[in-house]
């Protein structure tokens, strides 16, 4: 009953519902799944480890990286179900088509680019002052 609630819980949220549609198109980072959902990346972490408590997702390090993906399903018969169910549903969801849409413009290296630039603006900035 616990890991049922646990996975129910889980999809309760919008913004979890959207990450799991965004990871059924491929492996992503924090960084870019804020990027696409506007959110901070404290928010989307978050998000990130309920999603991973429920065995919905997992997540593996890839040097300085830790990449996000559906999970296989053979940790809990009711996350496999789910998993399962959430290829085909939400598909005709205009935020969902949306969100697939902005996907293949997101890169990682583009949004540490920028924020690397951020931060050397307010540096320089710092300097000027």
């Amino acid at each position: 009953m616990k890991q049922f609630i646990k996975v129910m819980k889980a999809l309760s949220d919008p913004n979890r519902v959207k990450i799991m549609k965004m990871l059924q198109c491929r492996s992503l980072c924090v960084c870019e799944i804020k990027e696409v959902l506007e959110i901070a990346q404290s928010t989307a972490s978050k998000h990130l480890k309920i999603l991973e408590d429920a065995e919905l997702i997992s997540g593996f390090k890839d040097g300085l990286w830790v990449n996000y993906s559906i999970a296989d399903g053979r940790g809990s018969p009711y996350a496999a179900n789910m998993i399962g169910n959430l290829i085909h549903w939400l598909e005709d969801s205009s935020e969902i088509k949306q969100i697939k849409q902005a996907l293949p413009e997101v890169d990682r290296f583009d949004i540490v680019g920028k924020q690397q630039k951020s931060k050397l603006e307010v540096k320089k900035e710092d300097i000027i002052s």
